[in-house]
């Protein structure tokens, strides 16, 4: 394993409340009734910060990312001041990408202003859909002229930098629909489009009622004209869902799926932590009210591990196969201190059926392996 100073470290910070749970999210969000505690919830970010970075031992944060629920629901004074609050704590490398995700409903130009004066210099717009239909359906607080007007507010901004998060296989979707969605981010010039199948999740409101979703083959169908249109319009499909211009790619996902560390900060957060005594799993107290009573204390959250053998295996795996042009051969030593005879025969398996390919030292799946990511991850799970 290399150093455990030499692994990138992000921090991620989850800002939990929003106007409205929509009906397929699994997150630690939570509606806001009344005030909200914007103060009260920054001082107690901070205060966990100062008891996670304990652990860091003067390591660099490479990037940040402020999501949630909606993190645009908080003024921009509390962002700066959560901004500042972390640069006094630890070094951010100067190149740092701090992005900070926005919801349409809840975002103005001012606003937008004021978050990259604060030092956000990049924005992730959760738009979801340009069709009112579908963002009815979706329960989402904004409609499709809302949608646009954010990616225009944004850009009007100053912001240099932008991702849309786009669904498909939406409920009554009807053929070509999703891409006409797609077309319509494309002619909005982001510099990165997260595109992905919406999934029913256990514990939603979709779970629990349904609605009616596309046929598995027409969803496939579109997966992949969608992707040939991204390709066509200049957007690198570098993860299975992630779509970004040349040096565009975002800098926090791309340390998640090359199994980088990253401190979670917030109610509900998670972290990856590695130390000189192996690595850590981190989660934090869910309801905001008690995170923020309990921040930095010894019941503030829990860390799990270390991971270790088949379990940390397979993580990786879950992770690093994600990407289209794959991972460095000696990565998977260098970030789990596991002998690559841990995963050989995985691999093998994976080669013989056509699912990976070696390129100059590099491990990536092949076009058919992409397809069908879920059965080559599963190879590597014990």
């Amino acid at each position: 394993m290399s150093s455990h100073q030499e692994i990138p470290l992000g921090l991620y910070i989850h800002l939990p409340w929003c106007i409205r749970k929509c009906p397929y999210c699994d997150f630690n969000s939570h509606e806001a009734h009344g005030e909200l505690p914007f103060s009260h919830y920054v001082d107690a970010l901070l205060i966990d910060l100062d008891e996670d970075i304990r652990d860091v031992g003067g390591r660099d944060i490479v990037s940040i990312f402020i999501g949630g629920g909606t993190p645009s629901l908080f003024p921009a004074d509390a962002i700066e001041r959560l901004l500042d609050g972390i640069r006094q704590r630890v070094k951010c490398i100067d190149s740092i990408e701090i992005t900070l995700e926005v919801n349409p409903g809840a975002a103005d130009s001012a606003r937008f202003e004021s978050y990259l004066a604060a030092g956000v210099n990049r924005l992730s717009i959760g738009v979801q859909s340009f069709r009112d239909r579908q963002l009815q359906l979706l329960g989402r607080v904004h409609d499709a002229p809302a949608a646009y007007a954010a990616v225009l507010a944004a850009r009007a901004a100053g912001c240099r930098n932008i991702n849309i998060d786009l669904m498909h296989g939406l409920p009554d979707d009807h053929r070509d629909e999703s891409l006409d969605d797609l077309a319509k981010a494309i002619e909005c010039e982001p510099e990165h489009i997260s595109w992905y199948q919406l999934t029913i999740e256990p514990g939603t409101a979709f779970a629990n009622k349904p609605p009616t979703l596309p046929e598995h083959d027409a969803i496939a169908d579109d997966f992949e004209r969608g992707g040939q249109l991204l390709a066509a319009s200049g957007y690198d499909q570098y993860e299975i869902s992630a779509y970004a211009k040349p040096g565009r790619r975002s800098h926090h996902n791309m340390n998640y799926w090359q199994f980088g560390d990253y401190l979670g900060v917030g109610a509900g957060a998670h972290g990856k932590l590695t130390t000189s005594g192996g690595i850590f799993r981190t989660e934090k107290r869910r309801s905001p009210a008690a995170f923020m009573n309990h921040a930095g204390g010894a019941s503030g959250g829990t860390r799990h591990g270390p991971i270790t053998g088949q379990q940390l295996a397979s993580e990786f795996a879950m992770n690093a196969l994600r990407l289209r042009h794959g991972y460095a051969e000696d990565l998977f030593s260098e970030r789990t201190g596991l002998p690559q005879a841990d995963i050989e025969g995985p691999l093998k398996q994976a080669f013989e059926r056509g699912w990976l390919t070696l390129e100059a030292g590099n491990i990536r799946p092949t076009d058919v392996g992409f397809r069908f990511l879920n059965d080559l991850q599963l190879l590597f799970l014990d």
